[in-house]
């Protein structure tokens, strides 16, 4: 038995290290600064070699905490049919967001809602300064313009100016050229498939005098591009085979059906899809935001404590390596938050806060699995892997009503339940490799020869 032990102390050492190395990486990640702070520290003792700081992204926060305003528009939708209703206001929200990523403000969140017989889109800044300036941008019609490849040369000319830094050429582009033809003459856009490849193709169907202005531009762009733009940014950039006199063009590539109706959905948002009215607007300010994060984040560390409390009083020694998976799980989670990246919300950062709950019970399983085996007259080190294994299938049911739960909350609710989902379904994954993994592996690396033969490890 002893050997069995020091053969399965040795794996859970080299395991101890991999967790430590991980859970460090992790943490220094999620709050770089003490590792910042001694990395100075080395660097003004020691001139021959500099160690780098870590500088990464803060966290992700949204419009609870770090303030912003909340724009509620009134959509018209009247004169659409039925059919067409959902596409319209779905281009509705991608040209919103685009306009509003002009102002470096990251992940907005928009959503449609309907209130009685009325849509309406609901607009989220976070952390936005100049919300007349925003709102402006959002009601304005987004701009569809094709422009014609230049010359070699010219281009060459442009980058070399460029170069030297020319302030006239810095704003150029130096590969395409405007042309009076742009989405005002476009009618629509739609998805057809090619008859004998069976690829999907975008047909573009322009007003009589588009088609004029397009035949004149393609007739003298044979064997170049014409780069099609909306809001300045590229679309699509075909090149022309013959001159176009019908009024029609269609662009071609490899696309699959869901990117060919995204780029008919885009050209087709040359003005916006349905007329939107703003009805009311919402300030919130950062200082209530960040008071109240503060008092989450308290409600969690007094969540913990007492939780740690409560698994070393019950289950001794295994409640504590208990408390120290626990205590890994919440630096893993909160680098996967950093790197998804998890806008963190209150009701995410409750959504978390309950995950450690979750990770907590599954221990609870092991442990009293563990306890079980111990009073039925298994030897400690046996009754270990018999917890874990018995306990597993309790584990894995629970967890995955769980994930099952918070999946249907992130697809089929507003998004202030959705950050609650996310938050929730991310921690409940990561709960299971804490409570099946770590645990198991500090309890059998600490286990001695004494601890074999000993009870007092799980108050069994």
């Amino acid at each position: 038995m002893f050997s069995i032990l020091v053969n399965e102390k040795k794996k859970a050492w080299s395991l101890v290290g991999l967790i430590l190395v991980l859970v460090a990486a992790a943490g220094i990640f999620v709050y770089p600064e003490p590792y910042n702070r001694a990395v100075r520290f080395f660097n003004n003792k020691v001139s021959f070699v500099k160690l780098p700081e870590l500088n990464p992204k803060p966290f992700r926060l949204g419009l609870d905490i770090a303030g912003g305003t909340s724009l509620t528009y009134s959509a018209d939708v009247a004169n659409l049919p039925d059919s067409e209703k959902s596409q319209a206001l779905q281009g509705l929200k991608d040209v919103i967001e685009r306009r509003i990523n002009i102002f470096g403000v990251e992940e907005p969140r928009i959503e449609v809602s309907k209130s009685g017989s009325e849509w309406r889109l609901i607009v989220e800044i976070a952390g936005i300064k100049d919300i007349n300036q925003a709102i402006n941008a959002i009601g304005q019609t987004p701009f569809l313009e094709f422009k014609e490849e230049r010359d070699s040369a010219e281009t060459n000319l442009i980058l070399e100016k460029q170069k030297n830094q020319d302030p006239q050429a810095m704003f150029e582009d130096p590969y395409f050229k405007q042309t009076s033809l742009t989405g005002r003459y476009l009618e629509k856009a739609e998805v057809q498939f090619n008859p004998t490849t069976y690829q999907p193709n975008v047909l573009l169907q322009f007003n009589d005098e588009g088609a004029k202005l397009f035949e004149e531009l393609t007739s003298k762009s044979i064997g170049r591009r014409i780069a099609i733009y909306i809001d300045g940014m590229p679309l699509s950039a075909p090149t022309v085979q013959e001159a176009i006199n019908n009024g029609s063009a269609q662009i071609t590539g490899q696309f699959n059906i869901e990117e060919a109706k995204a780029l008919a959905r885009n050209l087709n948002q040359g003005a916006l899809p349905v007329p939107i009215t703003l009805i009311s607007q919402r300030s919130v300010g950062g200082t209530l935001g960040f008071q109240e994060l503060e008092k989450s984040l308290f409600a969690g560390i007094i969540g913990f404590a007492i939780i740690s409390v409560f698994m070393i009083l019950i289950y001794r020694l295994g409640g504590f390596f208990s408390v120290l998976a626990l205590a890994a799980y919440v630096p893993l989670v909160l680098a996967i938050f950093k790197i998804i990246p998890v806008t963190m919300t209150l009701s995410g950062i409750a959504g978390f806060i309950l995950s450690i709950g979750m990770a907590v019970d599954a221990n609870i399983l092991i442990l009293e699995r563990i306890r079980e085996e111990i009073k039925q007259g298994r030897e400690v080190t046996t009754a270990i892997k018999e917890g874990f294994l018995r306990a597993w299938p309790s584990i894995r049911d629970s967890n995955v009503s769980t994930i099952i739960t918070a999946l249907i909350l992130y697809f089929f609710t507003a998004s202030i339940v959705r950050g609650f989902a996310l938050t929730l379904l991310i921690g409940v994954i990561v709960s299971m490799f804490s409570a099946i993994f770590v645990s198991r592996t500090l309890i059998l690396a600490f286990l001695n020869q004494k601890g074999v033969n000993s009870k007092l490890w799980f108050r069994a």
